[in-house]
């Protein structure tokens, strides 16, 4: 454990990061897998709407730093080929 006053709030400030980045991309995880599931199931229509929930989701999880905003692109760009298939 640390010392110092300014480490030991590193290390809170760290923890409650960490927490909210892990939620940030537990939703996103969920949102694409949803959408996965619809496109196996050859739901097209409400894979649609779901992209659009994807792609809000991907932008506010790089506008928040938990994900770069070329895999983000990548990832939007790979579903958007996946529903198109």
């Amino acid at each position: 454990m640390a010392n110092i006053k300014s480490a030991i709030k590193r290390i809170d400030v760290a923890k409650k990061n960490t927490a909210r980045n892990r939620i940030v991309k537990t939703e996103v995880k969920t949102v694409i897998r949803k959408f996965k599931e619809l496109v196996e199931a050859g739901e097209k229509d409400k894979a649609k709407d779901l992209l659009k929930l994807v792609d809000k989701k991907l932008k506010r999880a790089v506008k928040t730093g938990v994900m770069h905003k070329n895999k983000a692109s990548r990832t939007l760009s790979q579903m958007a080929k996946m529903l198109n298939k």
